[in-house]
């Protein structure tokens, strides 16, 4: 080995590409994906109080009344719907389709506003109607 020191160029830092809503919308696809397992066991907790008996369903239902509980389910929700919208995304590049600059950005403009008015269309529905 040589101590002459390579001319291949070194990797591209953050600096030089533009940040993109597909950036965004890939990191946020891996954060409500992490999001997703602390929200399902919050579902196991509620399905195995429901399970064990009035006193313990007592407390995981005012746990999920209180406005912290509220909360997290709306997160939860939200994170559901926006991780779904982003794999449908991923499945529509899969076919070869939307991959150019311009209709990715828009597909991944879509999937925030898409989760987001879904989520609170879905919310509306549970205040207006329950």
């Amino acid at each position: 080995m040589s101590d002459v020191k390579s001319n291949r160029p070194l990797s591209p830092h953050l600096t030089i590409y533009r940040f993109r809503p597909t950036m965004a919308m890939s990191i946020m696809h891996r954060i409500t994906g992490g999001a997703l397992y602390f929200g399902t066991l919050l579902v196991v907790w509620w399905l195995v109080a429901a399970a064990s008996g009035p006193e313990a369903f007592e407390t995981a239902a005012w746990f999920f009344d209180s406005i912290i509980g509220k909360l997290i389910l709306f997160g939860y929700s939200w994170a559901l719907l926006h991780h779904a919208l982003g794999g449908l995304r991923h499945f529509v590049w899969d076919t070869g389709h939307g991959l150019s600059k311009e209709t990715s950005t828009k597909l991944a403009q879509a999937t925030l506003a898409g989760s987001l008015g879904l989520t609170v269309v879905m919310w509306l529905g549970i205040v207006l109607f329950a």
